[in-house]
């Protein structure tokens, strides 16, 4: 049973004490401790006033700060579920709640499913997932109205079968959500024209397309083919252009920026993707040119501190190189990872930028 600090240190050295004195949540279930004077026990995040450090005795589990014949703390509790551990829960339950709901559920109704006030909700939710529960459930019904969009007999019946009561509603949204017509995305980008263009920079082959939105890919490689191929895999249905002088300026930007990433040209995008994934692009577009960023320190930009490997997933499904620039996320220790379009390019646009910043310093 341990009933002491670390061994061979007062309490005051123990690294767990600094914890206790900033009240940290995030050290609630690690350990917890007791105070000999009143004799209870409680978690690290105990609002009470911090006893004296020769009073305080620290323990690894509950079971051996139960074991001291003290009581637990009447404000903490210490018995029950921390926390963290009770807005996990109730933001669970609101997820189950907004996914099984067959039409939209207002955030009053949904704070009196889970027996809260609307704004404890609304706190706690974005707080954890880092959207409110209107912008989740938004997504949701968008990510079920693509898959729908693939197998139901017809767009209305998708729309339905995705939670959506009023087609109309819809429409009006259709191109933010899915950057197309629903019935163009049913048929795979069909009556979508697409221009084009593939040249070369020097990274080697690059590939161009927009839409009447914006640009929708920048890709790099080696085999101008083999880019064409991977748009096509992308649209399908989609009538592919080629480029009219007009769009040869869009081209020649988007190659500018290129040579010179750490230029930032006023290209219209046409940014197609999850809420998730939209969200780490936007982060990506906010980190300077020059800098670099952790995958970690990505996904605290946008709030969700513990994906790191989905924010990872979101920079490799990233379609539209150096405009959205996902080369400027590196590992925790600085190291380069993986590149869509190879380490090398990644290395080259990194070290242009750097030594940009250098002369302009």
């Amino acid at each position: 049973m341990n009933q002491a600090p670390l061994q061979g240190l007062q309490t005051e050295d123990d690294p767990r004490w600094q914890h206790i004195l900033a009240r940290s949540p995030d050290a609630d279930s690690l350990f917890w401790y007791s105070v000999v004077t009143t004799g209870v026990y409680c978690r690290p995040s105990c609002p009470s006033r911090v006893a004296r450090p020769e009073n305080v005795r620290i323990h690894d589990s509950l079971k051996d700060a139960q074991a001291t014949g003290c009581r637990p703390c009447q404000r903490c509790k210490p018995d029950g579920a921390s926390r963290q551990e009770e807005h996990a829960a109730l933001v669970t339950r609101a997820c189950r709640l907004i996914e099984q709901s067959e039409a939209d559920l207002p955030l009053a109704a949904l704070a009196q499913h889970l027996e809260r006030s609307p704004g404890h909700v609304q706190r706690t939710f974005k707080a954890l997932v880092g959207v409110t529960p209107k912008a989740y459930a938004t997504a949701w019904r968008a990510q079920q109205l693509r898959s729908n969009l693939q197998q139901a007999p017809s767009v209305t019946e998708a729309l339905y079968q995705a939670g959506f009561n009023s087609s109309g509603h819809f429409y009006g949204k259709s191109a933010a959500i899915l950057g197309m017509s629903p019935a163009a995305y049913r048929s795979g980008g069909a009556r979508e024209t697409l221009h084009l263009a593939v040249g070369a920079c020097s990274l080697g082959a690059i590939l161009v397309a927009s839409s009447e939105r914006g640009v929708v890919c920048v890709t790099l490689g080696d085999d101008p083919d083999l880019l064409l191929m991977d748009l096509q895999d992308r649209f399908p249905a989609a009538h592919l252009s080629g480029a009219d002088a007009d769009y040869e300026q869009v081209v020649a930007q988007v190659v500018g920026m290129v040579e010179s990433p750490d230029t930032a040209a006023d290209l219209p995008l046409d940014i197609r993707g999850t809420a998730f994934q939209q969200r780490v692009w936007q982060a990506l577009r906010a980190i300077p040119a020059g800098e670099t960023r952790s995958y970690a320190e990505v996904a605290c930009a946008i709030g969700q501190p513990t994906s790191a490997r989905a924010v990872a997933r979101a920079c490799g499904a990233n379609a539209i190189a150096v405009a959205i620039p996902c080369h400027r996320v590196v590992r925790q220790d600085g190291a380069l990872s993986g590149y869509r379009w190879g380490i090398e390019r990644k290395q080259v646009l990194l070290s242009r930028e750097q030594s940009k910043t250098v002369l302009v310093k």
